[in-house]
């Protein structure tokens, strides 16, 4: 006899989202298409709040100056952020890094605390702040909520109960994620537009941190190049098909959009979608699905070549030396 899930599982590959981009008026399209995915991901439940802009220390690192910050983002909620600033370099692009479930963001600043970091950071380029400074980059490794300091452990995140009680307010994980990340802007733009070219803002992540790059980059425009690693696929496919964590699900949005329609979303900016052709939590068919119809999109409005689909020659990882020269391509830096 079939499970409930088995039979929730043969369902969605029934439905077929009603507001995705066919053609058409396309800054219609996504004036609409933004608005509703707000409203899915409960964006009109944060307030906005003074950001009480604290930095806890500064030092002098290998290549580096390193400032540690934290800032509010909504009333009672305080997130912690280190920035890297390459030396000699006069205002530098920025690179928000965003680490997916881990044990949290010293793994993006290659700084093993744990029992098994040490594998995650070699065995996937996950220590993107370093890297980010060896290409010119500010760094910024943002704690995500339910990871590392923010509600994680030594045994990894705890997304469970804490998305659970978000969904009964009318809230979800990611959309409280992508508040952090656009508050995190708001501080960039107000306390390091000395320091930074605030006019260059990158976002990527791999795995989690790929998908709230995703859903960041489809809402907030003062992002003008986003890299999700590992975490582009058809709903059907991946977080619909297998074993996902809670903080992936977004109530209805199945219904409206796939991943494509986030692509679609974050039109103008550069977009570099990364994909392992062995990933088997988002299998690299449906990756190139929603790349080729997000593509789409972007060609409609004559702007095509401004995507591209990088293919790692592995599984669930990042992919920096097939990845950055794309960056570099892009933003001419």
């Amino acid at each position: 006899m079939k499970t409930a899930y088995d039979h929730s599982k043969k369902l969605i590959q029934k439905v077929t989202p009603r507001m995705s981009y066919n053609g058409g008026d396309f800054r219609e399209w996504q004036a609409s298409a933004r608005n509703k995915l707000s409203q899915l991901l409960g964006m009109d439940k944060f307030e906005m709040v003074d950001l009480d802009f604290n930095i806890e220390y500064q030092n002098k690192i290998d290549g580096a100056t390193e400032i540690r910050f934290t800032y509010q983002s909504e009333a009672g909620y305080r997130v912690p952020c280190h920035l890297l600033l390459p030396d000699g370099i006069e205002k530098p692009p920025v690179m928000i890094c965003l680490q997916g479930h881990s044990t949290g963001m010293h793994i993006s600043l290659g700084r093993p605390k744990f029992e098994g970091d040490e594998n995650s950071i070699k065995g996937g380029d996950r220590d993107f702040c370093i890297r980010a400074v060896k290409e010119g980059f500010a760094a910024i490794a943002l704690e995500q909520r339910n990871f590392g300091e923010c509600g994680g452990s030594e045994k990894g995140p705890n997304c469970m109960e804490s998305s659970m009680t978000a969904l009964l307010m009318g809230r979800t994980t990611l959309g409280e994620r992508v508040w952090d990340i656009s508050r995190l802007l708001d501080v960039i733009e107000t306390e390091f537009a000395d320091q930074v070219d605030t006019t260059k803002i990158c976002c990527m992540g791999n795995s989690g941190g790929g998908t709230a790059t995703a859903y960041a980059a489809a809402l907030e425009d003062r992002i003008i190049l986003a890299m999700p690693s590992c975490a582009m696929c058809t709903f059907k496919q991946s977080i619909g098909a297998m074993f996902h964590c809670v903080c992936n699900y977004v109530p209805t949005i199945a219904q409206y959009f796939d991943m494509n329609d986030l692509i679609a979303m974050a039109y103008p900016k550069y977009y570099i979608q990364v994909s392992g052709i062995e990933d088997p939590a988002f299998p690299l068919v449906g990756a190139e699905t929603v790349f080729i119809k997000g593509k789409r999109a972007y060609e409609a409005m004559q702007a095509g070549n401004r995507c591209t689909l990088v293919k790692g020659n592995g599984a669930h990882r990042f992919y920096a030396d097939d990845s950055w020269p794309v960056v570099h391509k892009y933003l001419g830096v």
